[in-house]
């Protein structure tokens, strides 16, 4: 990323500054001086909020993975925090680039929930958004529409009856989608996204070339930016995770495992060999470990643990 020079000047003072401010010697001197730097120039303040929104995101890192980066300054010198801060600042370090990130960006949008987290939260005009794990949103309301923009992850939406008869849409990706007075399920995903309806209809809509189609309540429907899938009919598995689980039917073990990760920090993975065996059950989110050891004990696999946060599930030994 190529900053003006001047803003990059900015940033690199910003470093020092919270490297000075954070190393646990800092004076009252020195926050008197940050204070007069702070309110010298409208660049400098802008720099110490990326700095510390770079902090914000890294301060959220586990443990043993943030030893590099910003945490436990009281335990470090001043010159190996100030080191930290100018790599996460610098333009081309990786800590700049992760503030840019999407991940990053979240950190400023208008509602959004941590990984393994369901939050919900209630809009303007009344309705109510039931934020799945790690997702974020943020609403436009205006005189002309109600608008929510899906950034990423999984939201249920009940809509109000709005007064103003404005439409009620989400916009997440290559597509659109307008309520009918109902409730439903929007999911952000790489390749596009899916809508399941429970209540009443949406119509879904592609912002590029402006296809559209109906789906009404008990159906779903997956898209991209080239297409509409078809319309499929809505299972037990729709919207569990409400209740705090995920259905499995004949699923694949892949695809369960990926759904799992979705609820937990770090890495979860699995041997390939074995991701085509079909598993059923009712699995927890809110205590994954747990999931993966009825998976463990009733399904003959073997669940290896190198940290809480690095997960391994390959065949395990048949009885």
């Amino acid at each position: 990323m190529n900053l003006p020079p001047d803003e990059l000047q900015a940033i690199r003072v910003a470093a020092r500054w919270y490297a000075r401010l954070h190393s646990g010697i800092a004076t009252d001197a020195d926050r008197t001086d940050w204070r007069t730097w702070l309110a010298a120039d409208p660049l400098h303040s802008q720099a110490w909020q990326r700095m510390a929104a770079v902090a914000e995101q890294m301060a959220s890192v586990p443990g043993a993975l943030a030893a590099p980066t910003l945490s436990d300054t009281h335990q470090r010198s001043r010159r190996q925090v100030l080191r930290s801060a100018l790599l996460l600042t610098s333009a081309g370090g990786l800590g700049w680039l992760g503030w840019r990130s999407q991940a990053t960006q979240n950190l400023f949008c208008d509602y959004r929930t941590a990984v393994g987290e369901r939050r919900a939260f209630q809009l303007a005009d009344g309705s109510t958004v039931l934020l799945n794990t790690d997702t974020s949103i943020n609403v436009r309301f205006d005189g002309q529409q109600r608008r929510l923009e899906l950034l990423r992850g999984e939201v249920l939406v009940t809509t109000a009856v709005d007064p103003l008869r404005r439409p009620f849409k989400v916009v997440t990706g290559p597509a659109e989608v307008l309520a009918l007075g109902t409730r439903f399920i929007v999911r952000s995903q790489a390749w596009g996204g899916e809508v399941a309806v429970l209540e009443k209809a949406v119509e879904v809509s592609l912002l590029a070339s402006g296809s559209r189609m109906r789906v009404e309540a008990g159906q779903r429907l997956d898209f991209n930016e080239q297409s509409l899938g078809a319309l499929r009919g809505n299972d037990v598995s729709v919207g569990a995770w409400q209740k705090g689980s995920i259905i499995a039917i004949d699923r694949p073990l892949a695809a369960l495992l990926e759904e799992l990760s979705r609820y937990r920090p770090g890495v979860l993975r699995w041997d390939p060999a074995i991701g085509d065996l079909k598993v059923s059950g009712v699995f927890p989110v809110d205590n994954t470990d747990l999931a993966l050891a009825a998976l463990e004990s009733g399904f003959s696999l073997r669940v290896t643990r190198y940290s809480r946060f690095w997960v391994q599930v390959s065949a395990g030994h048949r009885r």
